[in-house]
């Protein structure tokens, strides 16, 4: 595989990780919420998850799920629920004094508490592994890249490549909100983060549960 091969199959992951979808929205909460750690570790979980997709696909079991009609409903519609789950408690936080922690938890004094890093890290993994919008994308762009018989280096390479595009523009996202925490830390601002994160969640939970592969 040619490096300019390498380039166009991390400019197309680009163009893909950086549309809005439950990978952002669960990114910028986090971070909102836990400041850079919170959010890159989110990221990570992301980055795991697309991991996970892009290999699944240069494998052909992607391609499985896309063309089984029983598969993709059943993880679209435990995604859905998961984003809906996710959307719920955001909304609950938003509208509690005080708010409730990502967990289920209260704060003290009426403090939400940070979300912790294995809870940053899953949600991250299952808002993009729930997603079978994540299947097609990889089995619609993989084979482009690779043979008919491609070699285990040149799939294992572009799977790489795929989670660490993913890995770097979710960590650039949480950066900047990160950096923004002071402003994020105020309680209204924060019942507002929830409250549109929450909306947010809600809106892509009901439209993956209509959508068709």
């Amino acid at each position: 595989m040619s490096t300019a091969q390498m380039a166009a199959f991390a400019l197309a992951m680009s163009v893909g990780a950086m549309s809005p979808g439950p990978d952002f929205a669960i990114v910028v909460r986090n971070a909102a919420l836990g400041g850079r750690r919170g959010g890159t570790v989110t990221a990570l979980g992301v980055a795991a998850g697309v991991l996970v997709w892009a290999a699944t696909a240069a494998l052909g079991v992607a391609a499985l799920l896309a063309a089984s009609a029983t598969a993709f409903t059943v993880v679209k519609a435990v995604g859905a629920v998961y984003l809906l789950y996710l959307g719920i408690r955001s909304l609950r936080a938003a509208v509690r004094r005080g708010g409730e922690g990502p967990d289920g938890q209260d704060g003290e004094n009426g403090e939400r508490p940070a979300v912790s890093r294995g809870t940053a890290f899953r949600q991250g993994l299952l808002c993009n592994v729930l997603n079978p919008k994540a299947a097609v994308f990889f089995v619609a762009l993989m084979p482009q890249f690779l043979g008919e018989h491609p070699a285990v280096t040149d799939t294992l390479v572009l799977s790489v490549i795929a989670a660490v595009v993913a890995l770097a523009w979710f960590t650039v996202v949480a950066n900047v909100v990160g950096a923004l925490r002071r402003l994020f830390a105020r309680e209204r601002v924060r019942r507002a983060i929830d409250g549109m994160t929450g909306a947010a969640m809600i809106g892509l939970g009901l439209r993956l549960a209509v959508s068709r592969a």
